[in-house]
């Protein structure tokens, strides 16, 4: 004999019990003691009534309905373009008044037709499902629309207490869950309307796989807003709550179309339409009235810009600004609803993603990664992050992808950041400055070795006696004396070195940190300028920062002085309509003294005239700074205008590559430079992002610090152009050092 599938009976007990707790239910709403119909079935189970009275007494009748979960958006700097939206449910609340009066009457008719007339309880549903259920016919619920709206509650107050053996409580098709629904359905009737149950509801519901709320439904099967809902669309709608996977629209749109019809019948039973209304929705097939709209969920729909969507993600879990705990702010982003509006300039951001591609394609056999990162001067806004690797979170990341951010530092992006190189160089120059000295000095700048704690002065902390000898790109030991200037626009290291000899290297790593350096490793992140290491080879980048950190750090010079902490977010409105507070770029006006800063930028100008990115100088004034760090490991390029600063690196951030005799996309180099793609890379997206704006010079530079030009000396052979620093692993610089053979470390462009 075959398995039977008709539903297995309950044992009598049990059904003896339901029906007894179903009759104290319709009595206590209707006042029908005396109704008769299930007092004779019930009093077999007298036993038991005052046991069940008692539970009924005991259960909790206190029921405050919170704030629903919705999902937060992210948008670029117009407010418009969508980047990326967050949800635990992917919800939009809205008010009554925001929904159709089609949808409203949909709802009543295929759930509760009794809704407007009971006190939370529907006595005829009630009666007539205990009935069905105890006879054996099919199960049926018999919950009014208060009772539903408190089950959701319930079980919504238990997802965001992440109370798992509460949504199992609140889920389960028992009598006790029953009974709790009901009493406290009752109690609801008493503090909230009709129409305030009804909003409720209709936003708390399911509407489908990964839909939550009316407004939602209807612009993700629609794409309408809730109150421009039709009958024929108000009726699918209405159909898909009473199983939301088996009658989505758009995974079963027959099971949903014969659902609907359903809706609509009872629609015009109770006289909700006419039946010329009726016949003509009925008439009308399901998938011809979709206009489905993707439901899309995290940075991976950002494109291009998801690491910069990530960067904001990072900011919103980490800060305290957006809550106490890193739960609480998780919380917030993927529950609360929140509009958040970031720095990002979407062409500008284009024009990052074309040309960071292009440089070095994701695929490309040189297996090299890059970054481009924009900053604006005096604001500290992030204006693009672009890098060549796609955006993947999965465990196993596909060939040529990553989930890491190259431009941000480790807790922001996972990146542990890469040696600066001499890009470095602009803070010992600051240094020089403000101790007093020229870029019209001239220094040492012979190959020598140092011997740290003999030969270099640190008041803050212990100098080792390692030696160290600087080394030029071209093996030249013999430089002479040269002025500042040109040891500058020419990247020479051994020039700095001898700079370095004549400063305190604390103060050196004072002015840094003013100037907005800071190291990408979190440990190192201490809020002051200890977390820098002190020692004669940092002047060469011998410490790991990031290329966001580093855009902001040369903004400082571009904005004349001031430095701003990068900031992706300017405004963050609540699910309430209200405005949250953001981290603040809390700007420091002369961090850098603005003659110093203004003297930096007039050297760095001469970078780009007459030094190592001579060939990448834009079509209006512009200051720069190249480097080329770890043997040829990372090569970099940061440049501004008084409007933009860009910061671009090349490099391997898995494993230390040298960039020796290699090809990149199609061209071969016995040895890559800053100045070689880094720099043409940033000419290139400067020029896009620059256009139509515009030209503004540079201030001039504080005559005093330039100082008296030297007298002509014969020509000396210079470094090559951005040549690479021999900066020794971070934090130690090598044991025994000698000269390179094929050349020394050199200066970086």
């Amino acid at each position: 004999m075959g398995q039977s599938t008709r539903p297995r009976q309950q044992p009598h007990a049990v059904k003896a019990l339901a029906l007894l707790l179903a009759f104290l239910l319709v009595s206590a709403v209707g006042g029908v003691l005396a109704a008769g119909l299930l007092l004779p079935l019930a009093a077999g189970a007298s036993a038991v009534s005052k046991d069940v009275t008692q539970m009924f007494e005991d259960l909790p009748d206190d029921l405050k309905p919170g704030p629903l979960s919705e999902k937060s958006r992210v948008f670029a700097n117009d407010g418009t373009t969508l980047l990326a939206t967050f949800y635990t449910e992917n919800r939009i609340v809205v008010p009554l008044d925001q929904v159709s009066q089609h949808m409203k009457n949909a709802v009543v008719a295929i759930e509760d037709k009794r809704f407007y007339e009971h006190g939370g309880l529907d006595p005829e549903g009630v009666s007539r499902a205990a009935i069905n259920n105890f006879t054996g016919g099919d199960t049926q619920g018999g919950s009014s629309l208060t009772q539903q709206y408190v089950k959701n509650v319930l079980i919504e107050q238990a997802m965001r207490d992440e109370d798992p053996i509460a949504v199992r409580a609140a889920r389960d098709d028992t009598l006790g869950r029953k009974a709790r629904e009901a009493k406290l359905a009752i109690s609801l009737e008493t503090v909230m309307s009709k129409d305030e149950i009804l909003q409720g509801y209709l936003n708390i519901a399911q509407f489908g796989i990964r839909v939550y709320g009316v407004e939602t439904a209807s612009l993700h099967y629609f794409g309408k807003h809730a109150s421009e809902l039709s009958i024929v669309e108000a009726a699918t709608i209405a159909g898909v709550t009473n199983a939301p996977t088996r009658y989505d629209p758009v995974t079963n749109p027959a099971t949903s179309e014969t659902r609907r019809n359903r809706v609509l019948d009872r629609m015009l039973e109770q006289e909700y339409i006419t039946q010329q209304e009726h016949d003509e929705a009925v008439a009308t097939p399901l998938p011809a009235t979709l206009n489905v709209q993707p439901i899309s969920a995290g940075c991976q729909t950002a494109a291009g810009a998801a690491f910069f969507c990530d960067y904001v993600t990072k900011v919103i879990t980490s800060d305290p600004t957006f809550g106490e705990t890193k739960k609480d702010r998780q919380a917030l982003l993927y529950r609360g609803g929140l509009d958040i509006t970031t720095t990002l300039d979407p062409r500008l951001q284009a024009a990052a993603e074309a040309n960071i591609t292009a440089a070095v394609p994701a695929l490309d056999p040189s297996g090299l990664e890059d970054a481009l990162v924009t900053v604006e001067p005096g604001t500290g806004k992030i204006l693009a992050m672009a890098q060549n690797r796609p955006y993947d979170v999965a465990r196993e990341p596909a060939p040529g992808t990553t989930a890491i951010n190259y431009s941000a530092d480790q807790l922001h992006g996972s990146s542990r950041g890469f040696s600066p190189g001499s890009t470095w160089k602009v803070f010992t120059l600051a240094e020089w400055l403000r101790s007093g000295h020229t870029l019209n000095d001239t220094v040492n700048a012979n190959k020598r070795t140092f011997v740290p704690n003999r030969d270099f002065r640190a008041s803050c902390a212990r100098l080792d006696r390692i030696p160290w000898s600087p080394g030029n790109s071209d093996g030249s030991t013999d430089q002479g004396s040269i002025p500042v200037l040109r040891a500058t626009f020419n990247s020479v290291n051994t020039a700095y070195a001898s700079m370095e000899s004549q400063l305190d290297l604390c103060a050196v790593r004072d002015t840094a940190w003013n100037a907005g350096l800071r190291p990408s490793i979190t440990s190192e992140l201490t809020g002051d300028a200890s977390s820098i290491h002190v020692m004669p080879t940092m002047t060469i980048g011998t410490q790991n920062s990031s290329p966001l950190q580093m855009a902001a750090a040369y903004a400082t010079f571009a904005s004349g002085g001031t430095y701003c902490a990068p900031i992706a977010i300017t405004r963050v409105v609540g699910a309430d309509g209200a405005d949250l507070p953001v981290p603040s770029a809390n700007c420091t006006p002369n961090a850098i003294d603005p003659r110093i800063a203004n003297t930096v930028t007039f050297a760095l100008e001469n970078v780009m005239t007459q030094g190592t990115a001579k060939k990448s100088q834009l079509s209006r004034p512009s200051a720069g700074k190249s480097g080329t760090a770890n043997n040829n490991n990372h090569t970099w390029f940061i440049g501004y205008t008084p409007q933009l600063v860009t910061a671009v690196w090349i490099g391997n951030a898995e494993n230390d590559v040298s960039m020796s005799y290699m090809r990149i996309n199609g061209r071969y180099e016995k040895r890559w430079y800053g100045s070689t793609l880094a720099a043409p890379t940033w000419r290139s997206f400067m020029e896009t992002a620059l256009e139509g704006t515009p030209v503004i010079g540079f201030p001039g530079p504080d005559p005093a610090m330039v100082g008296q030009a030297p007298a002509p000396q014969p020509p000396k052979k210079t470094p090559r152009d951005d040549a690479p620093d021999p900066a020794p692993a971070d934090p130690a610089p090598p044991a025994d050092p000698a000269p390179p053979a094929d050349p020394a470390p050199p200066a970086t462009p």
